[in-house]
């Protein structure tokens, strides 16, 4: 018998755990403490794995500095496009409101986080940490993104003399790495647990909940396709015909198997044969998989504000635009980690307040929206290539679209 993928066994424990909360509800409530371990587990990986993602990423990324103008045109659009998608999700949540309904109750510690300074001052200044060890230990995850930029920084400045601290920093992320595997072991309890709690507690309509946000998503990821890429299309004058030629298989591979990194040699063997120079590809697509997570960041900004309206909080405009900011800026560095997603997350709820528990109801349908959200941070990359060679002056339309042709259907 073929062994069960992590995805299946968390898919099992979600359906035990929906059974065991309806049929047995005092079961069901009992089960809390497993619930709590695997979520304390999720929170230990936040401070740990951004600060050396970042660091490393920051203070490794030479590339960045030896292609110049291209590295500079690339990270312009990328922080364009992933904000247009965190407006997207945030949108879409907000006008459906798949949230509402839901009950998510916060502990003390949560509700304590959750009073936001009251102007924008004491929010700009809360961002910068006094101490790293702090911001760590009460998981601010926004000073320690801060930290972890200009200490980066410091560290390309330096040079040889850093080093050292550059590759602990590797070392420590190839750790986390490891570490938030053995973690990810736990999630089909961690997860059936907590759905055991939420439905005794709650009942069915967190499931309806669930099934809003996969729509939403699905939705939002649809329109977002359309509307913002397609209008990139539009002022790139890239052919759009030949770009879903060339964009079509890693599509199709990243949605079947919602790995990017399965649909990474097709990108960069199709996206050369539309005609985006090599030079470019070969910095554009492996860039992109860190800073251009376009599919993902707007699920991170929906699953966000979905946990809020479920906990029953009411965040304003300018408390969204600064969860935004913080999903912008975390989200960069850790696409390799499993699960990502997720813990990017948690440290969002942590920092805001939210319950936690709302992370761990979330991972039960997370491979359902992975596939989507795989596949847009995919076509999105493969669109960056084209659009950074279009800024370079590259003539595009003069490929041969029968080398398009021929590598589809190889």
């Amino acid at each position: 018998m073929k062994r069960l993928s992590l995805t299946a066994w968390i898919f099992i424990g979600m359906a035990a755990g929906i059974a065991l909360g309806a049929l047995w509800p005092e079961a069901g409530r009992a089960a809390a403490p497993a619930a709590g371990i695997f979520l304390r587990l999720i929170k230990s990986i936040i401070a740990p794995l951004i600060f050396a993602t970042l660091v490393y990423g920051i203070a490794g990324a030479g590339d960045i500095r030896v292609m110049g103008r291209i590295g500079l045109k690339a990270i312009i659009y990328f922080e364009i496009v992933t904000s247009a998608a965190l407006l997207v999700g945030l949108t879409a949540v907000n006008l459906l409101q798949p949230g509402a309904g839901i009950t998510l109750e916060r502990t003390a510690a949560e509700s304590a986080a959750a009073q936001a300074p009251p102007g924008f001052s004491q929010i700009l200044e809360h961002v910068f940490p006094a101490s790293i060890i702090d911001a760590m230990a009460r998981g601010e995850v926004l000073q320690i993104v801060v930290f972890a930029f200009l200490f980066g920084a410091a560290c390309a400045a330096a040079g040889e003399r850093a080093r050292p601290v550059v590759s602990f920093c590797e070392s420590l992320s190839e750790v986390m790495f490891r570490y938030t595997r053995y973690v990810m072991y736990l999630a089909p309890v961690g997860v059936g647990a907590a759905m055991a709690v939420t439905v005794a507690s709650k009942g069915f309509s967190v499931l309806l909940g669930l099934g809003k946000l996969v729509a939403a998503m699905y939705g939002a990821q649809a329109v977002f396709v359309v509307a913002v890429l397609g209008a990139v299309m539009a002022i790139a004058r890239i052919p759009v015909r030949r770009f879903v030629q060339a964009a079509r298989e890693p599509f199709l591979i990243a949605f079947s198997t919602a790995s990017s990194e399965a649909a990474l040699p097709r990108a960069l063997e199709n996206m050369e044969r539309f005609g985006v120079p090599k030079h470019i590809v070969s910095f554009v697509i492996p860039t992109g998989y860190s800073f251009n997570l376009d599919g993902s960041t707007l699920y991170l900004s929906l699953a966000s504000v979905f946990v809020a309206q479920a906990a029953g909080v009411h965040l304003t405009i300018g408390q969204q635009l600064v969860m935004m900011l913080t999903l912008m800026l975390t989200s960069k560095g850790v696409a390799g980690v499993p699960r990502a997603s997720i813990v990017i997350l948690s440290g969002t709820l942590a920092t805001f307040g939210l319950p936690l528990e709302g992370a761990a109801v979330l991972l039960g349908i997370d491979a359902a929206m992975d596939m989507a959200r795989t596949s847009v941070n995919v076509l999105g990359n493969c669109l960056a290539t084209a659009v950074v060679a279009k800024w370079e002056g590259v003539k595009i339309d003069a490929a041969p679209a029968a080398a398009l042709t021929g590598s589809a259907e190889s």
